[in-house]
């Protein structure tokens, strides 16, 4: 029996509540490796976390009763955070400190556009409270969804922002490589998905993922199961020398339950909100890749930066997107990264504030 069908002319999802919940879960793999297969195909770097998300907004909305074990969800979070920790090495410290005041002005300035269209959809209440902030948000798609689960944003609605924006991130900044370099930009690497393991570092980040995600959990330190293991892999991979290791097989299991635990939260109403949505959504992230464009050439005009560089540092999200299409292009790689990763720690710092201003401005809108 297929999981989708049509009866008396009409598409049917039949429930699937009463059935096992092995049988679940066979299914939800089924539909999701299908997915991930598409997206990489398509050259998303989000694919393994897209696919199966998708696939559990389906088998959701399907009336399925399965859902990602806590503990396991809050470990695919440490995994992503420690992920996040290699990302920042010291150098890119030093390229942010030799030229701060550009830094400031271009990350500040993504951040104030991303944070005044949310607070725009906020107000025309196209989507509750803070949940257009963090879904606005120019950071790391998974961390921005995570950091939102924590805050009490709506976590479904803010991962359908967030990925959708990274798929038109991608694809404008991929146009605009290869109209700028003049160049399809050349085969991404292949990724070899069972490499050989240094076992030290491995057991040491495993022991970080996990044990610092769990002890975060149970110390309630809000979004801590993120942002604890980055913290710690940060510093022990800078002052002390430690390697972060991340086998591909780890990092597509953790993005799998990430995708899986948001996409099994939908319900028919909150797929039926986000639909009635989309076209607003879609535009405003439209105007802020625009936007983010008029930055850029202003990076050109005032510091004489090549305008493919200047684009894709100041490109709304998310940085890994960004990385792989810098890492086939002939751009200054370091500046674009410090740039992006700049932003994505402000954003780390800044957005539950942000996000509890805005709550209460939104209070103030909805008695008025």
């Amino acid at each position: 029996m297929t999981l989708l069908h049509f009866q008396s002319g009409r598409l049917r999802v039949p429930p699937l509540r009463k059935r096992a919940a092995h049988t679940q879960w066979i299914m939800l793999l089924a539909l999701s490796a299908p997915l991930i297969l598409l997206f990489e195909a398509m050259h998303l770097p989000a694919a393994l976390l897209l696919g199966p998300m998708i696939a559990g907004i389906v088998i959701a909305v399907a009336d399925a009763t399965v859902r990602v074990p806590p503990y396991a969800f809050y470990i695919a979070q440490g995994v992503v955070g420690c992920m996040i920790a290699r990302a920042i090495p010291l150098s890119i410290v030093s390229e942010v400190l030799r030229d701060w005041p550009l830094f400031l002005m271009g990350v500040v300035s993504v951040i104030a556009a991303a944070a005044a269209l949310g607070l725009l959809q906020t107000r025309w209440q196209v989507l509750p409270g803070t949940t257009a902030i963090w879904g606005s948000a120019p950071g790391a798609a998974s961390a921005m969804v995570l950091m939102a689960d924590a805050f009490g944003a709506d976590v479904r609605l803010v991962a359908f922002m967030q990925y959708l924006r990274v798929v038109c991130v991608t694809i404008v900044a991929t146009l605009v490589s290869r109209i700028m370099a003049g160049t399809s930009g050349g085969p991404l690497p292949e990724i070899i998905w069972f490499p050989p393991v240094a076992w030290l570092p491995f057991l040491e980040t495993a022991a970080i993922a996990g044990g610092g995600a769990i002890a975060a959990h149970l110390l309630r330190i809000p979004a801590g199961p993120l942002l604890v293991p980055m913290l710690v892999g940060v510093v022990l991979q800078d002052a002390a020398g430690m390697t972060i290791e991340l086998p591909p097989w780890l990092l597509a299991g953790s993005y799998a339950l990430v995708g899986w635990s948001i996409g099994l939260r939908f319900t028919r109403p909150i797929l039926v909100h986000a639909i009635r949505a989309f076209p607003r959504v879609l535009g405003s992230i439209l105007v802020l890749v625009a936007v983010c464009g008029v930055f850029a050439a202003v990076l050109v005009y005032v510091k004489g930066i090549d305008p493919l560089t200047a684009y894709l540092a100041t490109s709304p999200g998310g940085a890994d997107s960004v990385a792989i299409i810098a890492s086939s292009s002939q751009v200054d790689q370091p500046f674009v990264m410090a740039m992006q990763v700049a932003r994505f720690v402000i954003v780390l710092l800044t957005g539950p504030s942000l996000a509890r201003f805005i709550a209460k401005r939104a209070e103030r809108w909805e008695t008025v």
